[in-house]
């Protein structure tokens, strides 16, 4: 799939395959994601059409059961490590892979930001940081602080990765939840004060 020519149509025919590999309310999600990441990629002088296919497919392998992401894993050589961790990791990471083989998108400005959004990284390109920060913030998205993540996205971007970076790793230790050294790296480079 082309970036450069992505139409109607294209946009449609990328949705009806999406859909087809979700929940309706996981696609609900991915619509959500997609409206904020193209008005991000409008305001902060993205591709609004890179952010709709980024956005569209970021959860694509959401739902996939963890035996097919850990045949995948081992199949196309990825790092072993990643065998330690699970789906929320994993259809970042390795569901990348399942959208260039499923769907043909090859365009890896895109492909990075799907491996990117749930983790974020210590260097990420603008469409890195709106599809990190529109999967946190869409409108169908409530817990405590989403407001403020909202209204930090109208401001500055990278303060919203930053406040992305610090809630999602606060809300993990509360939850005395493991910790993805990406994460970390996320942390250290948009949050910690040097």
């Amino acid at each position: 799939m082309k970036t450069n020519n992505y139409s109607v149509l294209d946009r449609e025919a990328l949705m009806q395959k999406v859909q087809m590999q979700m929940s309706t309310k996981r696609f609900k999600h991915v619509l959500g994601v997609e409206e904020t990441a193209v008005a991000l990629a409008e305001k902060y002088g993205a591709a609004p059409e890179k952010a709709s296919i980024a956005a569209l497919t970021h959860d694509y392998a959401k739902e996939r059961p963890n035996e097919e992401f850990q045949m995948v894993i081992r199949r196309e050589n990825f790092d072993l490590d990643l065998l330690n961790w699970n789906n929320a990791i994993w259809h970042g990471i390795v569901g990348a892979n399942f959208v260039q083989r499923e769907l043909g998108i090859d365009d890896e400005e895109i492909l990075q930001a799907i491996r990117l959004h749930t983790t974020g990284a210590a260097e990420m390109t603008l469409l890195d940081k709106i599809i990190y920060v529109a999967d946190y913030i869409e409108p169908g998205r409530s817990f405590p602080g989403v407001q403020e993540a909202r209204e930090i996205a109208l401001l500055n971007l990278d303060d919203a990765v930053a406040y992305e970076a610090k809630h999602t790793l606060l809300h993990l230790l509360e939850q005395e939840q493991p910790i993805y050294p990406k994460s970390i790296e996320t942390y250290n480079r948009w949050v910690a004060k040097k």
